[in-house]
């Protein structure tokens, strides 16, 4: 008798329940499968990544006396697709039983779900135990509100679980939300505390890959790799972040900077989706360094809110939406990525940045992601799907269920509205406010027109301007649609003139 046990890639969670006790009839699978490698182009360190961190997981499943199966991307047996070899494996191990846990991605439980109602065999699906709230509860909390807000949903769950309450159930400090203290440019000091994430070689791992064909981008080195593969790793990298960066997470969390890629951002979320540290335990990590009074309030609210309040709610999100959620695209936008999407090699000195560390670590935090591409991306009409698959592809941390929501909806405003209230977009101005490039830029951050101009000044007006019907009447654009009623008709045209031929050769910019 022999219950076959998958475990995905980003289930690498040791204290599921599954393995609170060793069964000699259970044998646990995992597998390097091109089906999970191929589905979009992927960043090299994603790969390495999360095949290191399977293949240590296995390995410490077979410490603790687990029966594992593993399949390596180089294993002359492992076939292309997920299924493909769960059947062989059930036949050469006359398994009697099959059990997975409940994927986070849409295609893979729809693949999963197909495939065990087929089987002749029981099969079973669990839950992860990874999240706060389960599948269903943000329509369910949110479902008969006209529009969804993640700041309800957050109190919400701030309630649920008694997080940074007073005893009498008020939010601690008297207040929920603590955003508008966090929005501070960062000028150098304090400086950016010391890398302490480990260091891999993984030049064997990744032979391997390439020899298997696998196609990827980005940068692979040793140098460049520095991501947790185990939960002691990740642990480690959580009691570094809490030290050294926590404290002033919360003032520059928003800051963008040529000199320095982290800032004071813990980079946890690999670790955190594929399961290796769980979000309460960070969350109460957290929590704990401002009851103490070692972190400012503001700072570890700020971080608490991304996990338990955003992390949570685009799940929700996510599942309330798929099927169909990554066809949307209400502003019907369909130009291709420009190359240096794909090289870093653009005279947007913002832009340049944030891709190029996009490229070299597999990484760039919320600001830069939002507000540096996304915002182009939306300001350019990028194909909000291509631009969906980048994303998925480049970002270490970047699973469909957390990309998706954050890409299409949060980023392009893609869906129309149903996840932000307004499209996230800017000129020069916020991007001069809150970094250093402008300096360094080719382009003048304080001119409209001409060839020279800050591309981004001139596509953010001439947004806003043919999305007129679409967008005048949102509150939170009220300002902006003054300004530009107001604006001389030659200074318009000036910038619908600059827009276009911005828009004629985005390779060139």
């Amino acid at each position: 008798m022999t219950c076959l046990r998958l475990v995905l890639g980003d289930q690498l969670d040791p204290r599921h329940r599954w393995f609170d006790a060793v069964s000699p009839g259970v044998l646990y699978v995992l597998m390097e499968v091109r089906q999970e490698t191929d589905y979009v182009l992927h960043h090299a360190q994603k790969i390495l990544a999360i095949f290191a961190a399977m293949r240590r997981f296995a390995d410490r499943l077979r410490a603790a006396g687990h029966r594992v199966a593993y399949l390596r991307i180089d294993d002359p047996d492992n076939l292309p697709s997920l299924t493909a070899n769960l059947d062989r494996l059930l036949a050469l191990h006359g398994a009697t039983a099959f059990e997975y846990q409940a994927p986070d991605e849409w295609r893979l439980d729809a693949q999963l779900r197909d495939y065990a109602a087929r089987l002749n065999i029981p099969a079973r699906c669990v839950d992860s135990g990874h999240f706060l709230a389960a599948r269903d509860e943000v329509p369910r909390f949110l479902g008969k509100r006209k529009r969804w807000t993640m700041e309800l949903f957050y109190r919400h769950m701030r309630r649920q679980h008694g997080v940074l309450l007073e005893p009498d159930g008020s939010p601690l400090g008297g207040r929920w939300n603590f955003d508008a203290e966090n929005r501070k440019p960062w000028r150098g000091d304090p400086p950016e505390p010391p890398d302490l994430r480990p260091v891999h070689d993984h030049r064997a791992l990744w032979a391997s890959i390439e020899a298997a064909g696998v196609a990827s981008f980005g940068d692979p080195s040793a140098d460049a790799f520095r991501w947790p593969i185990d939960r002691e790793e990740a642990l480690g990298q959580l009691e570094a972040f809490v030290e050294h960066a926590l404290p002033h997470f919360g003032d520059y969390q928003d800051a963008l900077s040529s000199r320095a890629a982290r800032l004071f951002h813990s980079l946890l979320s690999f670790a955190l989706n594929v399961k290796l540290l769980s979000p309460a335990e960070v969350i109460a990590r957290v929590e704990d360094e401002g009851r103490a009074g070692r972190a400012p309030l503001a700072a570890v609210e700020g971080y608490i809110r991304q996990i338990l309040g955003w992390r949570e709610y685009v799940r929700g999100v996510y599942w309330a939406r798929m099927p169909g959620y990554d066809a949307s695209n209400a502003f019907g936008h369909d130009r291709p990525l420009p190359a240096w999407f794909w090289t870093g090699e653009t005279r947007m000195a913002c832009v340049r940045t944030a891709i190029g560390q996009s490229l070299a670590h597999a990484h760039a935090h919320h600001i830069q992601r939002l507000m540096v591409i996304g915002n182009f991306g939306l300001l350019a009409g990028l194909d909000p799907q291509a631009l969906h698959r980048w994303y998925l592809g480049i970002y270490i941390d970047a699973l469909e269920w957390v990309e998706l929501p954050n890409t299409v909806g949060m980023s392009q405003f893609a869906d129309g509205g149903l996840l932000a209230t307004k499209p996230y977009v800017s000129s020069a101005a916020y991007l001069h406010r809150m970094g250093d490039h402008c300096g360094q830029c080719h382009y003048r951050r304080d001119a409209h027109a001409g060839p020279r101009s800050c591309p981004f000044n001139a596509l953010y007006w001439d947004f806003l301007d043919r999305n007129t019907e679409r967008l005048a009447g949102n509150p939170r654009l009220a300002m902006p649609y003054r300004q530009l009623a107001r604006m001389p008709e030659a200074r318009r045209e000036a910038l619908t003139e600059r827009a276009a031929q911005v828009l004629a050769d985005l390779d060139a910019l």
